[in-house]
């Protein structure tokens, strides 16, 4: 039996995050949210044992999402995006989500200051971006 009381054999199935690198990848938009609700997020997940990765270099205007930074998606079990007010003026971020969905990922969405409904109908600062 595992430490959850389950199986060794069953343990695969019920937890099927072992076999990645990551638990989650958070996606955000670091202007916005890193020195602040990110960083606190970060920390949490990583208190409560979720293996979390983030990216804690800034990427500057015209730099290239690094190949790194793809393959952390590809490598997590998951994904939290903290959608905040400029999160869709990045393409970076945009990036991002689209290889989330590319390779099928479970994604949370955490809106950050931000009303769903805007993202979902892609009104005030969603209009251009998304």
């Amino acid at each position: 039996m595992g430490d959850h009381g389950i199986d060794d054999d069953d343990e695969e199935a019920v937890l099927p995050s072992s076999r990645y690198r990551w638990d989650i990848f958070l996606s955000f938009r670091g202007e916005d949210t890193r020195h602040g609700f990110t960083d606190r997020l970060y920390k949490a997940l990583w208190l409560d044992g979720v293996r979390t990765f983030r990216d804690d270099e800034a990427l500057e205007r015209g730099d290239e999402v690094a190949p790194g930074l793809l393959e952390a998606i590809q490598d997590s079990a998951g994904a939290v995006a903290v959608i905040s007010e400029r999160y869709a003026d990045s393409r970076w971020c945009l990036e991002e989500l689209a290889t989330i969905f590319e390779g099928k990922k479970l994604l949370l969405p955490v809106f950050y200051d931000v009303d769903p409904s805007d993202v979902r109908r892609q009104r005030g600062p969603f209009e251009a971006g998304i």
